[in-house]
């Protein structure tokens, strides 16, 4: 995978990279000076029980995940919101975090939720998922155990709304980004990375590329963070930072670390990945380097820049706590998306959204883009350790897409899922939607020899418990990309494999 920005100069430090470039060679970002500034069923027979299985070693999910719907607080719109699987417990509604200005009434829903669940304060929870185009409908799976922990956006909001479309980039030279070998230790990378060997010398490093975004749209004013992707001005952040002003012609503004301010435009953004690359007119900037997020380990330490309540070079620091995430993220049916999340216990708060996560290196681990919170707290809330990134590796690659097309693509199989089924794996649906197939013609799953009632245990080795689990699995694949799924027909459990296809992304 690559990302944008622009070719490499000889003054940039160039390094190698373990991954090549569309564009040529990739550098690494120099030293520089300081600069101020994330079952019921028991394991029987599954509908179709009795049905053979051929012997077969061909190709063919497409990821249709849970499409829930959401409603704005009381008085007034609202932040984005979450849940982590919850496994059925009543869950109390919880209020998204919000920055200043923000509406501070929203009620409670105490529905059991299972999640992860899209959801406003104070707004109800469907019954059924409305359905995924070419798929059925999703309902919430029940489970048991913990309870949910709501989800909010990192961003600075006051009734923010979501849009659908970004401005493609015309005219513009590709770029190329740098992608930095972990090396085995934080130690071990002194004087390779963008950084050094303590928090105050990444600090020093990273600072410089941070930046600030401030939104301003009919629909209200808000903020996050960001950090520069190319040289010559193109920036990365979150899509539900920018979403309102890319869809409502609001205004954009990018505040360096220089102090200098400048208006914005949207090259492309997905709200499938929560991703967005604007253009700013500066050259000269120094972009971050990407770590490469499959080698990152979970204890490695990292480091959170950003504007948290709109405290413009903030930093602190963690751990990486988890990898692997499924977090489903969204603040409408239109702009849901879902992320295979690294989760971090360093403090991340409404307006870090967009900001970077490093390592010791100073190289991007994540996108921070969301943070728990304990539901029913009735107010807006902070880091309680639990903060969730979008991959290095998956902001790559979408960036590049942006950049070079201005959309992106995700990949599928074209299966539809069983909204009820509550046994062992996820089950495609027995009957489409509205008299779609469940199984979509010539697409990867029929091209495999996948059937309505088939039951999906495991992509890759990996247990699928949930259709979000497996649609978060597929999303951190790329088109083309060849999976291995575990597939129950009957009492016979064979492995298939199946190319990913792809769609383009909203």
């Amino acid at each position: 995978m690559s990302a944008p920005g622009d070719q490499p100069r000889d003054d940039d430090g160039a390094r190698p990279s373990p991954w090549p470039s569309p564009w040529g060679p990739q550098q690494a970002s120099p030293p520089r000076e300081p600069d101020g500034g994330p079952g019921g069923r028991p394991d029987g027979d599954p509908a179709g029980a009795g049905g053979s299985w051929p012997g077969r070693d061909d190709d063919g999910p497409h990821g249709a995940g849970p499409r829930p719907s959401s409603d704005p607080a009381a008085g007034g719109s609202a932040p984005p919101a979450w849940w982590v699987p919850g496994d059925g417990a009543a869950v109390p509604g919880g209020r998204p975090a919000a920055g200043p200005g923000a509406d501070p009434s929203a009620g409670t829903d105490d529905r059991p939720v299972p999640g992860p669940l899209l959801g406003h304060g104070g707004g109800g929870f469907p019954d059924v998922v409305p359905p995924v185009p070419g798929g059925e409908p999703r309902a919430p799976r029940r489970r048991r155990g913990a309870r949910g922990l709501l989800l909010v956006a990192a961003c600075l909001v006051a009734g923010l709304v979501g849009g659908v479309a970004g401005d493609r980039l015309a005219g513009r030279p590709a770029a190329t980004v740098s992608v930095v070998e972990r090396s085995g230790s934080a130690s071990d990378g002194a004087g390779e990375g963008t950084g050094g060997t303590s928090v105050a010398e990444v600090a020093e490093a990273v600072l410089p590329s941070t930046v600030s975004i401030e939104v301003t749209s009919a629909a209200g004013s808000g903020g996050g963070s960001g950090f520069v992707l190319s040289p010559d001005g193109l920036v990365v952040t979150n899509n539900h930072v920018i979403a309102s002003a890319a869809d409502g012609g609001g205004r954009i503004r990018v505040l360096l670390a220089d102090g200098s301010v400048e208006p914005a435009t949207v090259v492309g953004r997905t709200s499938d990945y929560d991703l967005a690359v604007l253009r700013i007119q500066r050259t000269g900037l120094v972009p971050l380097a990407f770590a490469d997020t499959d080698a990152v380990r979970v204890g490695d330490p990292v480091v959170a820049v950003g504007a948290p309540l709109g405290l413009t070079s903030t930093v602190t620091t963690g751990i990486v706590s988890a990898l692997n995430r499924p977090v489903v993220a969204g603040e409408s049916l239109d702009e849901q998306g879902f992320i295979n999340a690294v989760q971090t216990d360093a403090a991340i708060n409404p307006g870090n959204s967009g900001g970077p996560l490093v390592d010791m290196e100073g190289a991007v681990v994540g996108v921070n883009s969301a943070i728990a919170q304990a539901g029913g707290t009735g107010g807006a809330g902070g880091s309680i350790g639990l903060g969730f990134a979008i991959p290095a590796n998956q902001v790559v690659r979408t960036t590049t897409e942006l950049v070079e097309d201005g959309v992106a693509t995700y990949p599928v199989i074209g299966v539809s899922l069983d909204p009820t089924y509550e046994g062992r794996g996820v089950r495609i649906a027995q009957q489409g939607a509205n008299g779609q197939q469940p199984v979509t013609a010539d697409g990867p799953a029929a091209a495999a020899g996948l059937q309505p009632g088939d039951v999906i245990t495991a992509i890759d080795d990996q247990l699928v418990t949930a259709p979000d689990e497996l649609i978060v699995a597929i999303r951190a694949r790329e088109p083309g990309q060849p999976v291995a799924l575990t597939v129950l027909r009957g009492r016979s459990e064979e492995t298939v494999e199946v190319t990913l296809g792809s769609e383009p992304s909203s």
